[in-house]
């Protein structure tokens, strides 16, 4: 394989690639158990903002740029306190060492970046924002894999 292919390769994939390593940093400097509580938050941040009425109320009047980042918005106030629920509600380690678990830190940061992904092409309208490479598209893009995609974290959360 040339490095040139690589090279295009990596640079359709960044957006995947910054997404992942965000995760796992948050995995790192947090905890494990931060993640997965991350994880569970973005799953209530889905079901709540799916039915989410006053969508129009926040961005009437805005442009199609103004209106994704305000949805975008939303959805991470969603996010963080769904998050912040589950993490009074779950008793977890915040005093582990950074590379503790590594692998299983690695697994659940896959877990979280997919569903980003596929709430990025599927829910959130990230994609008016920045157009991932078409590698990523292909393969979170098609609508019939959406629930396989979001039931892939859920089997990762039973069995790690």
């Amino acid at each position: 394989m040339e490095a040139a292919t690589v090279i295009s390769f990596l640079q359709e994939s960044l957006f995947f690639i910054v997404i992942f390593g965000a995760f796992l940093s948050y995995a790192l400097v947090r905890s494990l158990q931060s993640l997965i509580n991350l994880i569970l938050g973005l799953y209530l941040a889905l079901l709540i903002s799916i039915e989410f009425p006053y969508y129009t109320i926040f961005t009437q009047g805005a442009d199609a740029r103004t209106e994704s980042i305000l949805m975008i918005l939303i959805f991470m106030i969603f996010t963080f306190f769904s998050t912040l629920m589950f993490s009074r509600l779950m008793i977890g380690g915040s005093d582990e060492p950074p590379f503790s678990q590594f692998s299983k830190k690695v697994m659940f940061a896959i877990a979280a970046t997919i569903l980003c992904m596929i709430f990025s092409y599927h829910v959130l309208p990230v994609t008016e924002l920045l157009q991932p490479g078409s590698p990523i598209q292909n393969l979170f893009a098609p609508e019939q894999n959406f629930f396989w995609w979001l039931l892939i974290p859920l089997v990762l959360l039973f069995l790690i």
